[in-house]
Formats: C-alpha cells, sequence, structure tokens
C-alpha cells in the first residue's frame, strides 16, 4: 500500500490543522494505522492510531484530549484532526500501516512497514 500524507502548514499556537493520508494500492482493510511525528533533532514517536480488528483509537499522552484520529474506509483515508496546538507539537507528521502486528508494539515505529512521505507541522508561538 503507498500512503500520501497531507495537510501540513503553519499555525499559531491554539490553532487547529487536519491532516490525511490516502492510501492507494488498497484499503485499509486489514491494516493496523497510525499517525507518528518527528521533531528536529528528536527520536521518530507515536501520535496515533488504530489496531486492525479494534475500532478504540490508541493515543500518546502528549496528544489524548487534544489531537482525534478517525478513518473513512471508503475513501481509504486516515485523518488527525489536531486542535489546541501547541509550539510542542512541531515536527513532520507520518502516516503509517502494517499488515502484522501486537497490541504492544503498537506505539513502535519499527513495527510498520509502510510510510507516508511526512508533512510539516509548524505551531508558533
Amino acid at each position: 500500500v503507498q500512503l500520501q500524507a497531507s495537510g501540513g502548514g503553519l499555525v499559531q499556537e491554539g490553532g487547529s490543522l487536519r491532516l490525511s493520508c490516502a492510501a492507494s494500492g488498497r484499503t485499509f482493510s486489514g491494516y493496523t494505522v497510525g499517525w507518528f511525528r518527528q521533531a528536529t533533532g528528536k527520536e521518530r514517536e507515536f501520535v496515533a492510531g488504530f489496531k486492525w480488528g479494534n475500532s478504540n483509537p490508541f493515543y500518546a499522552d502528549s496528544v489524548k484530549g487534544r489531537f482525534t484520529i478517525s478513518r473513512d474506509n471508503a475513501k481509504s483515508t486516515l485523518y488527525l484532526q489536531m486542535n489546541s496546538l501547541q509550539p510542542e507539537d512541531t515536527a513532520v507528521y507520518y502516516c503509517a500501516a502494517t499488515q502484522t502486528i501486537i497490541l504492544s508494539t503498537l506505539r513502535i515505529p519499527s513495527s510498520y512497514h509502510y510510510w507516508g512521505q511526512g508533512t510539516q507541522v509548524t505551531v508558533s508561538s
């Protein structure tokens, strides 16, 4: 599956953005999907995700209550609604997918086999 992320940009502190990740080649059926981010000089970190077969989303503590992950299976698109953005949310955001994963590794980047190209989110103070 090929992933194409979009929707990043420059926003002021407290603002909102919605990221999209479109899948081509096939649908998300059977895939665990997620959003990750990587700030300059830092390791890539988990933001939010869905494990295949589980409709409940998972979030990093740092974004819980501010970010919402959703998916439209008919459009093969994954979304990340980001509200109350803070300067520390500044990063390149990536969508990712994998067919085989166990719950305990959902937050680990190396567990994912397919990655989008990333979209830059910059939050100014």
